[in-house]
């Protein structure tokens, strides 16, 4: 029994005649009729009474019909979702992302995607790079913006790794009280000679400068240490001192100013993650070329962000 065979049976049943019902369906009528024999022997019960110019339900029929146009609807119902799927009317996106990247990269991505997909379900979560693995690990998350480009993925999880961005670590001041002069950049050595504004030893981003200031032998002036990266830059446009951040949450805050640091110079690079074994749904995917997209433009407008696509 199959879905062409129920239509016919159907289109009979409502039409009353073989001849009108071939017509409706644009189906040969022997076509047709061979169709509804082999639905009758398949089920072992004759569906029509057939007479000269007359066609009828059997008990048989009567029973089966409004099954068979439940099982139509149903089947017309999931080939229209489906649709609906494909086209991107419809559809859900799980995106994991630190919060340095939600408050630039991906609030553009994200507001992109809505314009032109305002059907699907889109949820952001937050979180460091370790946890987004393991969110990614589990199955939490679809994909997820990472900046742990070399580290390992849990045990028996295959991770695909897309680098998008590399991204510079710059020195942010206030943008009335700057204690810096303008300058291309200030090297490392200048830095240990400001008053720093430090997150806390969890974070990644003081793992990277506190290695810096090691390998350069090197004992930072900390004058703040702790908070989340709002509060760090609210510090900083209060004047209270700088802080090392990635370039990207610089954007749209014109009452902070960035130097570029040198000797050396302090990158993380942004890549997009997602289970090797998993194959993206097709909003997933949308979504996907449009972080791709995004973070080419990002590293157009901004010198101290290279794009790595």
């Amino acid at each position: 029994m199959n879905l062409e065979q129920l239509r016919g049976f159907v289109e009979v049943a409502r039409l009353g005649h073989f001849t009108r019902a071939s017509e409706h369906l644009h189906l040969a009528q022997p076509s047709l009729s061979r169709q509804i024999s082999t639905l009758e022997r398949e089920l072992g019960a004759e569906l029509f009474h057939r007479a000269r110019g007359h066609i009828a339900l059997t008990a048989a029929g009567e029973t089966l019909l409004p099954r068979a146009q439940r099982m139509l609807a149903e089947a017309d119902a999931i080939r229209d979702e489906m649709g609906e799927l494909a086209g991107l009317r419809r559809g859900r996106v799980r995106l994991g992302a630190p919060p340095t990247l939600c408050i630039s990269l991906v609030a553009e991505a994200v507001s992109s995607f809505h314009d032109a997909h305002p059907g699907v379900d889109l949820r952001l979560i937050e979180g460091g790079s370790r946890l987004l693995v393991e969110q990614l690990a589990v199955g939490a998350v679809d994909m997820a913006l990472i900046t742990q480009s070399d580290g390992p993925a849990p045990a028996g999880v295959s991770l695909t790794r897309t680098p998008l961005l590399a991204e510079e670590l710059v020195v942010v001041s206030s943008a009335a009280r700057p204690p810096v002069a303008r300058t291309p950049a200030i090297p490392l050595s200048h830095l240990a000679t400001l008053p720093l504004i430090a997150f806390d030893e969890s974070y990644e981003l003081r793992a990277t400068t506190d290695a810096a200031f090691r390998a350069a032998d090197l004992t930072p002036d900390l004058v703040l240490e702790g908070g989340e990266m709002d509060s760090v830059l609210r510090f900083v446009e209060r004047g209270l001192g700088v802080a090392v951040v990635p370039a990207m949450v610089l954007y749209e805050r014109p009452t902070l100013r960035s130097v570029r640091l040198s000797d050396p110079a302090m990158t993380r690079t942004v890549s997009l993650a997602h289970r090797s074994d998993v194959s993206p749904a097709v909003a997933v995917a949308a979504m996907r070329e449009v972080i791709l997209s995004t973070a080419a433009e990002v590293a157009r407008r901004d010198p101290a962000i290279t794009s790595l696509v």
